[in-house]
């Protein structure tokens, strides 16, 4: 298997980990109130989709194969668009819908703390 074959397929795992972390995070808040977990779906949303942006972004670039210096350059904008929009999803929420931020914290943080640790599980299992 390719090495770009496995980064794709290993994306795609802690994306799908992400997400059920997420979905099973909000499910649980929404048992306290509905409000709480739209709140924490909000939160989760806004840690997952600028990475799956991210990973999009890195897919595209990868079929370019861009010269040797553009390619830290090409990790460095989409990491600060990444960030830009982690942060206008937050205020989106916070702002527009008027989430509650236990839950949209908790959950913001638990989807962070999944991309963090979930290498370490899946190459242990492979």
């Amino acid at each position: 298997m390719s090495v770009s074959l496995y980064s794709v397929k290993f994306a795609r795992t802690l994306l799908l980990m992400q997400l059920v972390t997420l979905v099973v995070i909000g499910a649980l808040f929404a048992l306290k109130d509905v409000t709480w977990g739209a709140s924490a779906i909000a939160g989760g949303l806004a840690a997952w989709l600028p990475n799956v942006l991210f990973m999009i972004f890195a897919w595209r670039l990868e079929a370019q194969a861009p010269a040797k210096g553009r390619v830290a350059w090409s990790f460095a904008l989409g990491e600060v668009v990444k960030v830009f929009a982690t942060i206008i999803f937050l205020i989106v929420a916070l702002g527009v819908f008027d989430a509650v931020f236990v839950p949209l914290g908790l959950t913001w943080l638990s989807v962070l703390v999944v991309q963090i640790l979930a290498p370490a599980v899946i190459n242990n299992k492979g």
